[in-house]
């Protein structure tokens, strides 16, 4: 079967300099995201938000992002869309500004659906920049491209320390300066998606719909998109217990301030920066399906043990954990698209936005679990959760995948 996008995906270059534009585009996206788990110490002291209420709000951000981000990578596939990405980032912008102005419950969660859709626009256009821009290097092209957005959520514990704890709610209008700069940087990086679309030349119509559409349902693609989808289950809800609660866990049981906590949690967060931008080179050089089975292969024995840590070893622990399981980060994206890889706005809004919804399930469970029970307990359960995504294991290997669409030519 004929790939329209290997047809039409120009140029066969990297283009690195729109690589880095819109993974600073993607930094400053998921920093105005970050900020929701920023203030979250600050608004359950302010408010008296329950662990429940701090779940919903996680879920209210990410579920809008995940359940939005394949119907407008879908829209994206049928009528590419470069102004999305600017769009977006002025959606963010307004949700910050509520977030930092907001008084009660509901004026928060209307803030973080804001800031959700504004997400769930930029992202299946921005991975599709990151497609297009990728040349014959697309590991490493979606490891730059979400290695942006992956420092955004991991700076979070520095705004924690640094302006929220001193400042308070209203220091997140600071963010909405950063958000301005971001509308100016994706309006260029649209204005090349924009000139690269008119250089492409018209896709080939000729019984195309009927071959994509028998290639979509083919049961060996089907089946290892189920098991993908698991594990990134497996990840999400393993990565959303740990950014969003385990500050919590080392604040009431082993003592730390707020402000301590937040270097524990950076530790981990920076860790998954690192992971998630060696683990594209990575795979592409020992392959999509050995990277992902790694990622939590590798983690499980270090999830396993943190809960039953002394202090003085988290941060070490938590290294490791953070590098490995976030180094499958980029590459199951890449390795959705190459499963459907006409359909490159629905792959990454799939996975990508199927990690933020997961995410947001697990927070709100995870949440509702510490009210009942005790962060300890929410802790103990997520250390098994990478035990899960060892299901990489089954997924087809990469010569595989490559002979799914080889076949039907």
């Amino acid at each position: 079967m004929a790939n329209p996008l290997r047809e039409t995906s120009v140029p066969l270059n990297t283009v690195y300099g729109i690589l880095f534009a819109i993974s600073a585009g993607h930094l400053i996206n998921d920093t105005a995201q970050s900020v929701v788990p920023a203030l979250f110490p600050i608004l359950q002291d302010t408010l008296h938000l329950s662990y429940f209420q701090i779940g919903l709000m996680t879920f209210m951000l990410n579920m809008t992002s995940s359940v939005m981000q394949p119907v407008f990578g879908y829209i994206a596939d049928k009528r590419p869309s470069p102004f999305f990405l600017p769009t977006g980032m002025l959606m963010s912008t307004a949700g910050l500004a509520g977030l930092a102005l907001a008084q009660n419950y509901a004026l928060l969660l209307l803030a973080v659906l804001l800031i959700g859709l504004g997400s769930a626009l930029f992202h299946p256009e921005g991975s599709r920049v990151a497609y297009m821009a990728a040349g014959s290097r697309r590991g490493l092209s979606q490891s730059i491209y979400q290695v942006g957005g992956n420092l955004g959520q991991a700076l979070f514990p520095l705004f924690t320390y640094y302006l929220f704890v001193p400042f308070g709610q209203r220091a997140a209008l600071l963010f909405t300066l950063l958000t301005c700069l971001g509308m100016a940087v994706l309006f260029h990086v649209s204005k090349w998606y924009q000139l690269r679309l008119r250089q492409m030349p018209p896709a080939k119509k000729t019984g195309e719909k009927g071959k994509t559409k028998n290639f979509r349902l083919e049961k060996k693609v089907k089946a290892a998109l189920i098991l993908l989808v698991l594990f990134v289950f497996a990840r999400s809800w393993y990565h959303a217990g740990i950014s969003n609660f385990y500050q919590f866990y080392l604040i009431h049981d082993y003592g730390l301030t707020v402000k301590e906590a937040q270097v524990y949690l950076l530790v981990f967060m920076i860790s998954g920066v690192l992971g998630t931008f060696f683990g594209g080179p990575l795979a592409d050089r020992f392959g999509r399906k050995n990277i992902l089975a790694f990622s939590m292969l590798g983690a499980a024995p270090f999830a396993v043990l943190l809960p039953y840590l002394p202090l003085a070893l988290v941060i070490p622990f938590f290294a490791a954990t953070g590098f490995i399981i976030m180094s499958s980060f980029s590459v199951a994206v890449v390795y959705a698209q190459e499963l459907i890889p006409n359909q490159v706005g629905v792959a990454s809004g799939l996975i990508v936005g199927l990690a933020f919804g997961m995410g947001a399930i697990g927070s709100v469970l995870l949440g509702s679990l510490a009210d009942f029970t005790s962060i300890r307990t929410v802790m103990i359960l997520c250390s098994f959760l990478p035990a899960v995504g060892t299901l990489a294991l089954a997924l087809p290997d990469d010569e595989a995948v490559k002979q799914f669409y080889a076949q039907e030519k």
